[in-house]
């Protein structure tokens, strides 16, 4: 009956006028703002569909006791705001500087409350294009060879008004609360409705469903005033802190950890849900039981006719009655908007409560339809931050920079730069950039050699589409190139790892292929790996196997500038890889070499031979003289006038009358090396 009254409803608005945008946004969460600060900043057709009054419904209610676990760190010691994005988890990509979360709390923690005035001021203050109160309650296809992918995206809200879209940007997150049913799943609450006040619990004993964040708040909250608390769950508690993944139990909410290990009554349970069951006595009280034990039984003649485990092993874990059960299992993909001809497929194993996407973050199902923010964790799922607003905000704008290149012909952005400054670039990312601290092993810098002179940098490009680079992002990439990655040690996370062993961290440059904490990785390969490489790439590997690689030792402040350990190495292996030089040189070197070598290094090439060089200071001369590359004319005693054209006069001249300015290098390399 549905299905026909379904199908008469769509007969009926068959005919009707259709609203028409190129791009349609469903949500006005955090992903759903931020890809629309992006498509509004291009001057792009759009708009957002938000069923609530206001942006950012799901925090007004979650989580349910206001503190959020992603962290505010306001001071890192330094105002270089690209780096200071390394540590703040809450602010959206914009130029606006009165729009960082900072801004809107002081606590490391923050509170919810603060997020829902963020995200109203982030849609308001830049005017962004959010239709509110409308709910968007099914989305079919329309073929059209004349649409951009084939087909249009055809929309209806609650209200039987339709829009058609020729992109459609899916950013709901992941909402609908995770149920387990099992005989007398009834009796449970759920961690959408349940009591928030601790005097609600005082005194009772209580049995929590699940593992995550969502439990252990639940469970933080009632700690103390509670007889005890049980928490059961499928898979073994992973601690963040272990795993390396944000999304694991956070050390803000394990206080149930300590309270089970030394001996306070709390206690934690493995078990599968779905096989056990509830049995409620006269008292009210909730009795647990396993499913099989009520096979072929009536559970309503009551529960002195219902064996129990304990009835057989008289000290079962859980034989002792709970006054409540909550479950608190997490979220999941609403998949119930979208026709079959869109073929939105849940994921497969764990990643089931989210939709099937490739690693461009394309549906698998429909072209052009992309899925953006929590929803499209299963690209990096317990593997890096994309899950969340300091992931996935650099993920969505990589998602903007694919349709520009797909729609309006507008390429990758990227930057030339001389071959002299390789170093100097991936030094200067490595040490500042958010995107690739964030999304480590998803997000990469590709850097496209150009010819021997020259290269092209582009910023946080998707590792999983390396194969499609030029395809995807208008840039060619004929003689090879860089990859700079950001990982962890192949072995060091894990919830099974114990990640503070003695002598955990690696310290010289020649063992930092066995560094454990996050550092970067550069692969050098000679060609763009073909998709087939990509498929067949080793476990865990993010990229197939290079030409090349080189890892940066980790470093403690992660600060990867120190000349031996972190910058010599990697200029020395960027040298092996493309057979050149890649030294600065003093003019007087460049000098010498232009009369004793056949082939000059490409400093001297790109500056010296064009009459550009180092600022002449005497600051600078004294360094060179104190080094020993040059030599200290000031102590040669002339007697009678000095010629004009003297070495002294002329080197005199060269480093303090006519010196040539030369564009300003990030970091010097000592010319003269050991």
């Amino acid at each position: 009956l549905g299905l026909a009254l379904y199908a008469s409803s769509l007969c009926a608005v068959s005919g009707a006028a259709f609203l028409y945008h190129d791009y349609c946004v469903i949500g006005a969460g955090p992903s759903g703002l931020q890809v629309a600060y992006f498509l509004q900043r291009a001057g792009r057709d759009y708009v957002v569909f938000e069923r609530s009054h206001a942006p950012g419904s799901f925090f007004a209610l979650y989580p349910r006791h206001r503190k959020l676990i992603s962290i505010n760190k306001r001071y890192t010691g330094k105002s270089n705001s690209e780096f200071n994005l390394r540590h703040d988890w809450n602010s959206l990509l914009s130029h606006d500087h009165r729009l960082l979360f900072q801004r809107y709390s002081s606590d490391f923690f923050p509170n919810a409350d603060a997020m829902v005035r963020y995200l109203e001021d982030f849609a308001s203050l830049l005017k962004l294009r959010v239709q509110y109160n409308t709910a968007i309650i099914h989305v079919t296809l329309e073929r059209d060879r004349q649409a951009w992918n084939g087909h249009y995206f055809l929309l209806t809200d609650q209200d039987r008004q339709n829009y058609k879209c020729s992109s459609l940007l899916v950013a709901t997150g992941t909402w609908v609360p995770n149920v387990v049913n099992f005989p007398g799943s009834e009796y449970v609450e759920g961690y959408e409705t349940v009591s928030i006040s601790p005097e609600d619990f005082a005194g009772q004993t209580v049995l929590i469903l699940g593992r995550g964040n969502s439990a252990f708040e639940t469970a933080e909250n009632i700690l103390g005033v509670t007889n005890f608390i049980h928490m059961v769950s499928r898979s073994r508690v992973r601690l963040s802190w272990a795993t390396h993944y944000v999304g694991d139990l956070r050390a803000i909410n394990n206080g149930l950890l300590d309270t089970y290990q030394l001996k306070s009554l709390d206690g934690l349970l493995e078990g599968d849900l779905e096989d056990l069951a509830i049995v409620k006595d006269k008292k009210g009280k909730l009795h647990i039981t396993l499913r099989f034990y009520l096979e072929n039984r009536n559970t309503s003649a009551g529960i002195d006719s219902i064996t129990l485990p304990q009835d057989e092993l008289d000290n079962f874990a859980t034989r002792a009655p709970y006054d409540r059960v909550i479950r608190c299992l997490g979220w999941k993909f609403d998949f119930s908007i979208y026709n079959r001809s869109l073929r939105m497929m849940p994921g497969k194993g764990n990643k089931k409560k989210y939709p099937q996407i490739k690693p461009s973050y394309e549906s698998r199902g429909a072209r052009g339809l992309f899925v953006l923010g929590t929803a499209s964790h299963s690209v990096d799922f317990r593997k890096s931050a994309g899950g969340f607003i300091h992931g996935f905000r650099y993920t969505t704008r990589a998602v903007h920079r694919l349709l520009e290149n797909r729609h309006h012909g507008v390429p990758w952005p990227s930057t030339v730069y001389p071959i002299t400054q390789l170093t100097n670039s991936i030094i200067k990312r490595v040490n500042e950039a958010s995107g690739l601290y964030q999304m480590f092993s998803v997000l990469a810098d590709i850097i496209l050699l150009r010819d021997a002179t020259a290269f092209e940098y582009l910023e946080e490009y998707p590792v999983g589409v390396l194969a499609e680079l030029e395809m995807q992002t208008g840039r060619k990439a004929p003689n090879g190139l860089f990859v700079i990655i950001m990982e962890y040690g192949r072995n060091f996370s894990g919830a099974d790892k114990d990640v503070f062993y003695y002598n955990r961290a690696v310290g010289e440059a020649q063992h930092a292929w066995q560094s454990n904490f996050l550092h970067p990785v550069i692969y050098y390969y000679k060609r763009l790996p073909t998709e087939r490489e990509m498929r067949l790439r080793p476990p865990d590997w993010p990229l197939p196997r290079p030409d090349a690689v080189h890892h940066i030792v980790e470093d403690f402040l992660t600060d990867w500038t120190a000349p031996n350990a972190h910058i010599l190495p990697l200029r020395r292996f960027l040298e092996n890889c493309l057979s050149t030089d890649l030294r600065n040189f003093f003019a007087e070197s460049c000098f010498l070499f232009a009369f004793t070598r056949q082939k000059l290094p490409p400093f001297c090439r790109q500056g010296y031979v064009r009459m550009q060089g180092l600022v002449g200071s005497e600051g600078l001369r004294r360094h060179a003289v104190e080094a020993g590359l040059l030599e200290d004319y000031t102590l040669t005693d002339f007697s009678g006038d000095r010629p004009p054209d003297s070495h002294e006069g002329s080197q005199g001249q060269l480093l303090r009358d006519h010196a040539i300015p030369v564009r300003p290098l990030q970091h010097l390399v000592n010319a003269k090396d050991e």
